[in-house]
């Protein structure tokens, strides 16, 4: 079928699929499959769509609104989302993306172990697995393959499944100790630039909820906690063993501003930065 909704190119086509009663009792099923190309300014909101969604960018970009996040699904990223709950998603630029709504009577508890580790965006270091399962799906419909339900349970179970095997011990090759490790090295040797979680992120190759979770797991701090903590305590050595005024001490240590520089210094030592120097000093 072809797509009339507004922003989505006139080649994106779906296909939908009426589950038997014995695959809605013992199989994964697809209820809703296809390959869209959203133009700019697309935007979708529902409440609630029954069902799980699997989606993969093979060019452009969305932005996904859900549980009270925002991320940016990039080229060759997957998004796997829980559609009972309230979700949007709308286009940053031209975005092409292949796409397949699903359910089954444990398509709850994968999707709650997969999301636990992975979270709702991630990539692969090999996609091609994955899909290759999505496409064989979609071209099941596209040429109107008889539909043998146990057959397509079993491509969206090993879709499932290699998502279980991407391990919560490595993503991208980087076990989440390493990963920690690899992160703190880089802010101890960067913070006094201009540092995000963002960037922090993308250099390990985990979606922004996902590493900042993951990193106060391994470190007992959030990603942005650590950075402040990290140039509090150089400016610490820089008040005790430097003259330099608090201004420069505040930009040397990568503030913004002396305002947020002092807020941050007073928030965690009980001083400011002038207080400390007096203390330590005598």
């Amino acid at each position: 079928m072809k797509s009339c909704e507004e922003f989505v190119s006139e080649s994106s086509d779906y296909f939908v699929y009426s589950p038997s009663v014995t695959a809605q009792n013992m199989f994964f099923y697809p209820l809703y499959t296809g390959h869209f190309i959203y133009d700019r300014g697309y935007s979708l909101h529902r409440e609630s769509y029954d069902s799980y969604l699997l989606l993969y960018i093979q060019s452009g970009s969305l932005i996904l609104d859900y549980e009270g996040r925002t991320e940016e699904i990039n080229e060759g990223s997957f998004a796997l989302i829980d559609c009972y709950n309230p979700h949007s998603y709308r286009s940053k630029d031209r975005c092409e993306c292949i796409w397949c709504h699903f359910d089954g009577l444990t398509a709850k508890s994968y999707y709650s172990s997969i999301v636990s580790h992975l979270g709702n965006v991630f990539s692969m270091i090999d996609p091609y697995p994955v899909i290759n399962k999505m496409k064989l799906i979609y071209n099941l419909f596209k040429t109107g393959s008889i539909i043998k339900e146990p057959l397509i349970s079993k491509y969206i179970t090993d879709i499932l499944t290699l998502f279980l095997l991407y391990t919560p011990t490595k993503v991208n090759s980087i076990d989440y100790i390493e990963m920690a490790e690899k992160t703190i090295s880089y802010i101890n040797e960067h913070f006094a630039e201009k540092l995000t979680v963002e960037m922090l992120a993308r250099q390990v190759g985990l979606s922004q909820y996902h590493f900042i979770r993951t990193f106060k797991k391994e470190t007992g701090h959030t990603p942005h906690e650590y950075i402040i903590n990290t140039r509090i305590n150089s400016a610490k050595y820089l008040l005790k063993n430097s003259k330099l005024s608090i201004k420069d001490i505040c930009y040397n240590t990568g503030f913004s501003s002396e305002s947020v520089f002092c807020s941050a210094f007073k928030k965690r030592q009980g001083s400011t930065p002038t207080e400390y120097r007096t203390l330590v000093s005598t």
